[in-house]
């Protein structure tokens, strides 16, 4: 009795939480499919860039699927006590284990390499901003990004001293990187009026001086202890699940066995 009450046990409580998962997963697959298709909304009310929207909404998309497919796996396989699926579904939560902490490893070692390709990319955005005519997603970001951090540049404001337009101007700076603090007036350009490009400035550019990427890691340490949670929190969950998958799915006998019933 005791044997059958604890593999109940089990099985119903790996039925609840993948069902939860399960009902989680649709919820972001149809978020993420609501911000795909509604990004005009999303973008005026956020302020955020399309592009950075699509991202999320692709991000959004595959974590849905994939936790709804592990929902499934985990529903179905307790439930009906089904060894196949019970092993698939151990063999996705241990490959996630795996990746997570491969990607944690690569991170921690090269995290040099990481700044510097980042670093490389934005100077690019810099290099070529305002020469295209609307401009390119990633330029709509980093613009974005810029007046929501309030930083200027990646290394810092003189960044876009590299920019093509700017070196051809003695008074133009990039408008997103305005500290609205200065006691400069902002000048938006004639020839170009729109806010996200270029402004006029005599003398002193009135910007945010430090670079983006100080901001980001400046945040990366005041928020590590909570990533670093969520991590863990997220690991020891996926241990248990695998636990209990491998304990229910070698508990079960061939009596048990209900893989006959769909063939």
């Amino acid at each position: 009795m005791s044997h059958k009450g604890c593999l109940s046990v089990t099985k119903y409580f790996l039925f609840v939480f993948n069902l939860f998962f399960f009902i989680l997963g649709s919820l972001l697959f149809s978020f993420g499919l609501w911000v795909l298709f509604d990004r005009n909304s999303f973008a005026f009310n956020l302020g955020s860039s399309f592009y950075a929207l699509k991202v999320w909404s692709y991000i959004f998309c595959g974590v849905g699927i994939l936790t709804m497919l592990l929902g499934f796996l985990g529903c179905l396989g307790s439930l009906k006590e089904i060894k196949c699926m019970l092993g698939f579904y151990f063999a996705f939560l241990l490959l996630l284990f795996v990746a997570q902490i491969a990607i944690g490893i690569y991170i921690y070692t090269q995290n040099n390499t990481l700044s510097d390709t980042i670093g490389q990319y934005v100077q690019g955005i810099i290099l070529d901003y305002g020469r295209n005519t609307p401009p390119l997603d990633q330029e709509e970001s980093w613009v974005v990004l810029q007046q929501q951090l309030h930083c200027c540049g990646w290394n810092s404001y003189t960044d876009w001293w590299t920019n093509i337009i700017i070196r051809n101007s003695t008074t133009l700076y990039p408008c997103s990187c305005h500290n609205a603090s200065h006691l400069d007036v902002k000048e938006t350009n004639d020839t170009n009026p729109e806010p996200t490009d270029f402004c006029n400035a005599q003398g002193t550019w009135p910007v945010y001086k430090e670079g983006c990427k100080e901001i980001v890691h400046i945040w990366l340490n005041n928020n590590v202890i909570t990533i670093v949670g969520i991590c863990l929190g997220i690991a020891l969950m996926e241990l248990c699940f695998m636990t209990l998958s491998m304990f229910l799915c070698r508990t079960i006998g061939p009596n048990y066995d209900k893989l006959t019933r769909y063939s």
